[in-house]
């Protein structure tokens, strides 16, 4: 496994933990090595589909983004203005 495919924005890893240890998402339940990224925080996982999916449904909520998040959305998706 890639050591930057689990990032950590918790407290520091413990020695005894190694790259190879499977991280599962806390909302959707899947492995680390079945998603393109996995981010740990304190208690808690959650891989980039779930984010995503997380970021599509504050945007359909919200029905418009500010012109701060639609520019950060663009920039991801690689639209330039």
């Amino acid at each position: 496994m890639s050591k930057d495919k689990v990032v950590n924005l918790g407290a520091a890893r413990k020695k005894e933990e190694t790259q190879d240890e499977l991280v599962y998402c806390s909302f959707c339940g899947r492995p680390n090595t079945q998603v393109i990224k996995m981010v740990q925080g304190p208690g808690v996982n959650i891989c980039s589909e779930c984010t995503m999916i997380a970021v599509q449904y504050l945007i359909l909520n919200d029905r418009m983004p500010s012109a701060e998040a639609q520019s950060i959305l663009d920039a991801f998706w690689g639209k330039a203005r």
